[in-house]
């Protein structure tokens, strides 16, 4: 079993350390890797994800990186090499972890602690599970929402205890004792001795992960949005270096668009919604005038075309309207006579609708598709209404006529 360094002294960043054995490779997405006698590098584990960092070899002329670490299931932590080959069984070496990479770990694993308990302390909503993305982190929380002022609320309460410095401390006990301690969250019966990390009068839990020495290095918490899962509320926050990030990006964001339209950062939503509104009612205008154009062609065509046998047809290709507006033109001239419509568009991606009004005896979904397959086009329909796509290139008034010929 490998000693884990992190465990007692999560702020090392460098150690020593003897290679103790070379796991076996096998196939041709194999990696090289290392099991070593102690190690401070953290293995994904407990919604934590793994350090990275560098193994350098005794004699200092060799520097293999650490791509991944992870736990095997008999206590050994596997360290997984970017290199042609591992180093021998045997071999002395120094690990050095990614600094930055750490430290963001402990202070985003940290805030997730202290952002839970805020939530036990206020609202009495517990903890399901973490999870610790590239971006950003979250906890599943066991309720099925999540008010605003609930949100503040919690985010006031972690950041009181950020400010405060409160002393981060890791203790060792039975888990008869740890039973007896109150903890926030009891993990399931696996160990006799737990792990505990505790926050000076304000949280106590069983963890295995990497934290920081004081609440204070922890910078800062930042809540960003909030979302329904299966289990709960999903919550997602940034701590530290993140949240400068994060509030840094949404700032520059923010800012261009206020730029946009030339407003002050607060009124940017209000103009967004002013600016859909104004969407909404110019999209209505055009769907209106869509609807008047077609029934007006739709009119034109009808009263231009002689009856035979009891109903009149249309055909009509649109170089300059996409296939919406043909499916619309179609439906125009089926319901305002006893018609059949074989309309196409040239515009964008080509295609066919054919229709006709009830009662006539055609069967345009079987039309349609002899003419698609005679083009190697894609399609559908019923025995009034059938619509399809062509390849581009596809002489879509041949294909019409052709349709129409054989309703004769």
């Amino acid at each position: 079993m490998t000693k884990r360094l992190y465990y007692d002294q999560p702020q090392l960043m460098e150690f020593e350390s003897v290679v103790e054995e070379v796991p076996a490779t096998s196939g041709d997405a194999s990696r090289p890797a290392v099991i070593l006698r102690e190690t401070a590098f953290y293995p994904t584990s407990g919604g934590q994800v793994h350090d990275t960092g560098w193994l350098t070899l005794g004699n200092g002329n060799e520097r293999l990186r650490v791509a991944e670490v992870a736990d095997a299931e008999d206590g050994r932590v596997i360290h997984y090499l970017e290199a042609e080959k591992a180093p021998v069984v045997g071999a002395a070496v120094r690990g050095s972890i990614d600094r930055e990479r750490r430290r963001d770990h402990m202070q985003q694993h940290t805030g997730q602690h202290v952002l839970s308990a805020a939530f036990i302390e206020l609202y009495q909503i517990p903890t399901v599970s973490f999870h610790m993305g590239d971006d950003y982190c979250s906890i599943d929380l066991a309720t099925p929402a999540v008010s605003a002022e609930q949100i503040v609320g919690a985010e006031k309460r972690a950041n009181e205890i950020v400010f405060e410095n409160r002393p981060v401390r890791i203790r060792y006990v039975s888990r008869a004792e740890a039973e007896k301690l109150g903890l926030r969250k009891l993990p399931p019966a696996e160990r006799d001795e737990l792990r505990l990390i505790e926050i000076a009068d304000f949280d106590l839990t069983a963890c295995g992960g990497t934290h920081v020495g004081a609440s204070g290095q922890i910078g800062s918490i930042l809540l960003r949005k909030s979302e329904k899962v299966r289990q709960g509320t999903r919550m997602e926050f940034v701590c530290g270096d993140r949240a400068v990030r994060m509030a840094r990006r949404d700032y520059s964001a923010l800012s261009e668009a206020a730029g946009l339209f030339s407003a002050q950062l607060w009124d940017v939503p209000e103009q967004v919604r002013k600016n859909a509104e104004e969407n909404r009612l110019l999209r209505k205008q055009k769907d209106d005038a869509l609807e008047e154009l077609a029934e007006s062609l739709a009119l034109a065509e009808l009263r231009s075309q002689p009856e035979k046998n009891g109903r009149k047809m249309v055909v009509r290709v649109f170089s300059d309207r996409d296939i919406a507006f043909a499916k619309l033109f179609a439906q125009k001239v089926t319901r305002g006579a006893t018609a059949i419509a074989l309309v196409g568009s040239e515009m964008d991606l080509p295609g066919l609708v054919f229709a006709q009004s009830a009662g006539v005896g055609a069967d345009m979904g079987t039309l349609l598709k002899q003419m698609l397959a005679s083009v190697g086009g894609r399609g559908g329909g019923s025995r009034d209404f059938a619509q399809g796509g062509v390849p581009a290139g596809s002489d879509v008034a041949q294909l019409l006529q052709q349709a129409a010929d054989k309703i004769g």
